[in-house]
C-alpha cells in the first residue's frame, strides 16, 4: 500500500536507509500516519465548504467539486507532483500522504517549478480554498465564514509545521526544508541534484 520504509527510495543510490542523515527528518517514505495526519487536517475544511457552498447554490457546489477533483488530479499533478522524487517510484498511481492514489499520467521530472507552473499550482489552492469564502461572505453568513476561515488557517499552520517542514518534494513553493537537509538529501539522489544544479 505505501513503500517500504526499510528500502531506500528509487532515486537514492544507497543499498540501505541505515546511518542517512535525513532518514528520520524528511519524508522519503510515507506511511498510513502521515496519510491520516494529512487528511484530519484537511476534510473539516471541505466539509464546513461543502455545507456552505450548498447553501448557497447546489451548481455552484457541483462546479466547485468538479474543479477540486479536476485540480488534485490532475492539474496539480502535473505542475508539482511530478517533480517530486516520491513520482521516480514504480506504479501507476501515487503513494503519498497528500495525493494517494492520483494517477501519473506524466513522466518524472526531477528539479524545480517553473514560474508558469508555480503560477497554475498557487493559483489552483486559492480558488479551491477561497470560493466558499467569497460565497459565505456573499450569503452573509457570516458565522460559518469565520468557522470556515478557522479550519483553513489551522489546516494551512498544521500542514506547514508537520508536512512541510519534512517534504522532500523541494520545488514546491511552500516546502520549507532547510538547505543544510536539502544537501544532504541531494548528496544520496544525483539524479535530482543533476537537476537541480542545471537549473541554478
Amino acid at each position: 500500500m505505501f513503500l517500504d520504509p526499510r528500502k531506500p527510495i528509487a532515486t537514492c543510490v544507497q543499498s540501505s536507509c541505515a546511518g542517512c542523515p535525513v532518514h528520520e527528518s524528511l519524508y522519503c517514505h510515507f506511511q498510513g500516519k502521515e496519510l491520516a495526519r494529512f487528511l484530519t487536517a484537511v476534510i473539516p475544511t471541505f466539509i464546513i465548504g461543502v455545507i456552505g457552498v450548498y447553501r448557497y447554490n447546489a451548481w455552484v457546489l457541483a462546479v466547485w467539486i468538479a474543479f477540486i477533483l479536476a485540480y488534485f488530479g490532475l492539474i496539480e499533478i502535473r505542475v508539482m507532483c511530478s517533480h517530486c522524487p516520491h513520482y521516480a517510484e514504480p506504479g501507476g498511481s501515487l503513494k503519498c500522504w497528500a495525493n494517494y492514489g492520483s494517477p501519473k499520467l506524466w513522466r518524472y521530472r526531477p528539479g524545480p517549478m517553473s514560474a508558469m507552473e508555480k503560477v497554475v499550482f498557487l493559483a489552483g489552492l486559492i480558488v479551491i480554498f477561497g470560493l466558499p469564502l467569497v460565497v459565505l461572505a456573499a450569503a452573509s453568513n457570516w458565522m460559518l465564514a469565520a468557522l470556515y476561515a478557522a479550519a483553513v488557517v489551522g489546516a494551512y499552520a498544521f500542514m506547514r509545521k508537520t508536512m512541510c517542514s519534512h517534504c522532500m518534494n523541494f520545488a514546491c513553493p511552500l516546502n520549507l526544508v532547510d538547505e543544510e537537509r536539502k544537501r544532504a538529501f541531494l548528496d544520496n539522489n544525483p539524479v535530482v541534484a543533476a537537476a537541480w544544479s542545471k537549473n541554478e
